[in-house]
């Protein structure tokens, strides 16, 4: 019996050493926060953004973390990355993280429409056809909805199909916000 335990004891210490050892390598790093929302912001604020990381935004922002993900969304608009200036467009239109904020919305909108993006084009058409943070003009607003149709996008379609009626696309608790008021 006291053969086993001495054994136990022996096990358990290398085991322990070996622990000791791990947390003592100056080699790297145990662990590495490498895929944290906390990594992918202090990355982002480097500059150093890619797909993975712009995609964080997402995640911060039902997190509730609306300052980090815009944070995220405005380093990967200003490289380029066209689903995050849609992103900021709808936390602009919502007030996550600031107040409402109609033409900043309309903005990221149309740098994501001008960009190609048909996601951009069908919210600047929109926001075209409504008046929303910029001044209503139809027949603009239509231009941007048929070339995101054109790229495939299907509620651009429907919209086309339902004779440009934005509200064919606009959730009914929504409408009031994007009511012409004279």
């Amino acid at each position: 019996m006291k053969t086993l335990v001495a054994s136990i004891l022996l096990v358990a210490g290398t085991f322990g050493q070996a622990a000791l050892a791990e947390e003592a390598d100056d080699g790297g790093t145990l662990n590495p926060d490498e895929m944290s929302l906390s990594k992918s912001l202090s990355r982002a604020l480097e500059g150093d953004v890619d797909m993975v990381v712009c995609a964080q935004g997402y995640l911060l922002t039902k997190k509730g973390d609306h300052e980090a993900a815009r944070r995220i969304f405005q380093t990967c608009a200003d490289k380029g990355w066209t689903g995050t200036m849609t992103w900021m467009a709808y936390m602009n239109q919502n007030g996550l993280g600031e107040n409402e904020d109609p033409a900043a919305a309309a903005n990221w909108d149309k740098k994501a429409a001008d960009a190609g993006d048909p996601v951009g084009q069908f919210n600047h058409g929109l926001n075209l056809l409504r008046g929303y943070g910029v001044d209503q003009d139809i027949d603009l607003g239509k231009s941007y909805i048929d070339r995101s149709a054109e790229q495939g996008f299907e509620t651009a379609k429907e919209l086309q199909n339902e004779g440009y009626d934005w509200k064919s696309v606009t959730p009914d608790a929504d409408e009031w916000k994007f009511q012409r008021i004279y």
